[in-house]
């Protein structure tokens, strides 16, 4: 199990380069994170919903994702409450005391999910989440140290020495914990280390002696890494061409699945900008409303930092606009929730760019989709997944986004092709679906980016890292493997 000193250390990633050596020399392995608090989420090969971070590890295991690798994800839609999702399904909308007395259940999926795994795999590779020194929460715990100690697992510790007093997460960490917990500690890795790293030999040497405990390697920080982030928004750009597209995101408080944009990020002709609460927004050709966990609030937001006005603007001056999800349901004229599924029920009135209106209904669509995108007249291929619990109806699903290998139609197309909609995450990681949008939004000479292929170049820079970095025999005598 690979458990952080704090938030964004490093364990996904790290746990998704372990993941690949360990396929690359042969081995059956599996990733698995009992309990993950994000808003990013895919949608697994049997039809449930886990944290996007597992499908990125499941794909370095050269797997299809599935429910058991992240049995209990908890999506937040206020600051005390969260969406409860149990081996794939939304149980339940809940306060953090409530969720709290719930545990003991979550406990029981967590550990039914990891043994179906441990008896289908030769390897489980673990991550935890936060970190195991949040004594607040350490009773009935079933994310780091309670999982450990329920299923016999060593640990290996990570910590970000960016963020400064990498010696004193690391040793004050193995001094919080309880002995048996510290016990269980084998080992140490630094990571996103800059310059030369026998500066740090000193305080590695300390370490190792002050606690016990073996350093099992130092990872540099890796210059121009791209990998899907389990929650943060990643604003990093590769180098752009004169002429790039400027796509303007808005972020809004529960903003959701904002990897959709990882591919236009890296995209050489796209300009993306995500503009922060009070920040002005630059001029733009495009402007994407993301999905979003809390549709209703989110769309008060934008109304309170004055985004209609501004998107009208942008339409008048030939600017094209895109809804996402919960983007799309925010341009019809009216999200009803008769039922309080995201907050007190009742209604609010959309923006009112598309002729169309959504019922948010309490069973969510969980769906992976290959269709057709015909915006503009384009016939390509295209595949995405659906994460939604609304029903969207009206007259500008008459010119839809794109036709779904089911022959349903996806998403509305505006009377004069300026504004568009579409249930489809992940639309932009199909080559020539990027491409089509792109010159639909200004960009005639736009080119295609193979954005899975460089995933997985990333996937095995990280394994090759692993490999070549960190004390991998320590590590599979660990696994009892020679």
């Amino acid at each position: 199990m690979i458990q952080g000193t704090t938030s964004d250390a490093g364990k996904s990633t790290l746990v998704a380069g372990i993941c690949r050596f360990l396929l690359r020399r042969g081995h059956k392995v599996a990733p698995f994170k009992p309990q993950n608090m994000a808003l990013n989420s895919a949608v697994t090969s049997d039809g449930g919903e886990i944290g996007r971070a597992q499908a990125v590890q499941a794909l370095a295991c050269g797997l299809e994702p599935r429910v058991d690798m992240n049995p209990v994800l908890l999506k937040p839609n206020s600051e005390t409450g969260s969406q409860v999702i149990i081996q794939g399904k939304a149980l339940a909308e809940m306060e953090a005391r409530d969720y709290h007395a719930y545990k003991p259940k979550a406990r029981a999926a967590v550990l039914e999910s990891y043994g179906r795994l441990a008896a289908e795999y030769e390897i489980v590779v673990v991550e935890g989440a936060g970190s195991p020194a949040e004594i607040n929460l350490r009773e009935g715990d079933i994310a780091n140290m309670g999982f450990a100690e329920a299923v016999d697992c060593p640990v290996i510790l990570v910590a970000d020495i960016e963020r400064g007093g990498v010696f004193a997460h690391l040793a004050g960490t193995v001094a919080i914990v309880s002995e048996s917990e510290a016990a269980r500690i084998k080992g140490f890795v630094v990571n996103r280390f800059r310059g030369d790293p026998t500066i740090l030999e000193p305080g590695l040497v300390w370490l190792e002696k002050h606690t016990g405990k073996k350093v099992l390697g130092v990872l540099p920080y890796l210059e121009a890494f791209h990998l899907e982030a389990e929650d943060a928004i990643d604003r990093r750009q590769s180098a752009k061409e004169g002429g790039a597209l400027k796509v303007v995101v808005p972020v809004t408080p529960r903003i959701s699945n904002h990897t959709d944009f990882d591919p236009l990020r890296l995209h050489p002709q796209a300009e993306v900008t995500f503009v922060r609460p009070g920040d002005a927004p630059p001029p733009a050709d495009l402007i994407v409303l993301a999905g979003s966990k809390s549709v209703r609030s989110d769309l008060e937001f934008l109304r309170k930092e004055g985004w209609p006005g501004r998107i009208e603007r942008h339409l008048r001056y030939g600017g094209r606009l895109l809804g996402i999800c919960g983007g799309y349901q925010m341009l019809g004229g009216l999200i009803d929730d008769p039922d309080g599924l995201e907050s007190t029920p009742g209604e609010s009135p959309g923006l009112g760019f598309l002729n169309l209106g959504t019922t948010l209904a309490p069973e969510k669509q969980l769906l992976n989709v290959k269709a057709k995108l015909v915006l503009e007249g384009a016939d390509v291929d295209v595949t995405g997944y659906e994460i939604h619990a609304g029903v969207t109806e009206g007259p500008d699903l008459a010119r839809p986004f794109a036709i779904k290998e089911s022959g349903e139609p996806d998403g509305a197309v505006s009377p004069d092709g300026r504004v568009a909609g579409t249930y489809l995450h992940g639309l932009f990681e199909s080559p020539e679906g990027a491409r089509a949008v792109l010159r639909w939004a200004g960009l005639p000479d736009a080119r295609t980016l193979d954005y899975r292929e460089l995933r997985e170049k990333e996937i095995d820079r990280l394994a090759d890292l692993v490999e070549s970095r960190l004390d991998t025999g320590f590590i599979l005598s660990l696994l009892g493997v020679r």
